[in-house]
């Protein structure tokens, strides 16, 4: 028996069809007039809210790379995703507690919102006992330095949030990969002045590790300017799944 929660219409796949050709163009055309290789720039289909046929539907389409942010919605949904045949490279984008550690290494690919080093301990410790290859990581920036709102940071010397001291978490373990930085423009920040602020930090935390060169910024709204100053992976959700209803 088919899993109702896979079966994709045919309109709804038109609509995402017709959505995801126009992130493309914008994608495309951003990178143009940054004067980059469209190749260096991966979309994320952040599907939160929305049901597993859509993650159906985009890998159909081509998507190799889809987003979540929250462990209960997105453990059952990549199981059905699984179930259904198909195997996107699943990125956790949301703030994370230690106690889901656990489920999320079972089934994401990377977790982009590592922003402590307690929180790294916790990957790193199921990592090891679940996974049969490191888990790859972006350690989450706090563009504005304030941490309660997630996110590292720079220049700080606590222990647990500091840029530097998580960084370092990451990257000494083998449960875990450090492959880059993530960040969200700050609330009442134009994107220009967040990304520029952004491109700083990334450049001198490559200098500290060569291997992180991967840089996750930008949304539906702002990724041409998050592509301007150097990401390589933008998250988009509403411009190509519409908007969103109400979390519950």
């Amino acid at each position: 028996m088919t899993d109702s929660s896979t079966v994709v219409r045919p309109e709804r796949r038109a609509d995402l069809a017709a959505s995801l050709a126009r992130v493309r163009s914008r994608i495309a055309d951003a990178c143009a007039a940054a004067g980059r290789d469209r190749g260096e720039v991966t979309m994320i289909a952040v599907t939160k809210t929305y049901p597993a046929s859509d993650v159906v539907a985009l890998v159909g389409l081509g998507v190799a790379d889809v987003g979540e942010n929250r462990d209960q919605e997105a453990a059952p949904k990549a199981a059905e995703a699984a179930a259904a045949g198909v195997a996107p490279r699943w990125h956790f984008i949301g703030q994370l507690q230690r106690n889901k550690a656990k489920s999320v290494v079972r089934y994401a690919d990377v977790v982009q919102s590592v922003d402590s080093v307690r929180l790294a301990r916790a990957l790193d410790a199921a990592s090891g006992r679940l996974r049969d290859r490191p888990l790859d990581v972006l350690v989450q920036v706090s563009i504005d330095g304030d941490a309660a709102r997630g996110g590292t940071v720079p220049g700080s010397a606590d222990p647990d949030v500091g840029l530097d001291p998580v960084a370092e978490a990451v990257a000494g373990v083998a449960g875990l990969r450090l492959t880059g930085l993530m960040a969200v423009a700050p609330l009442g920040w134009e994107p220009e002045r967040a990304f520029a602020r952004l491109a700083e930090v990334a450049a001198g935390f490559r200098a500290r590790y060569p291997e992180a060169t991967l840089l996750s910024a930008g949304m539906s709204g702002d990724l041409e300017m998050a592509i301007r100053y150097g990401a390589t992976h933008v998250r988009v959700g509403s411009a190509l799944l519409g908007m969103r209803p109400t979390l519950r």
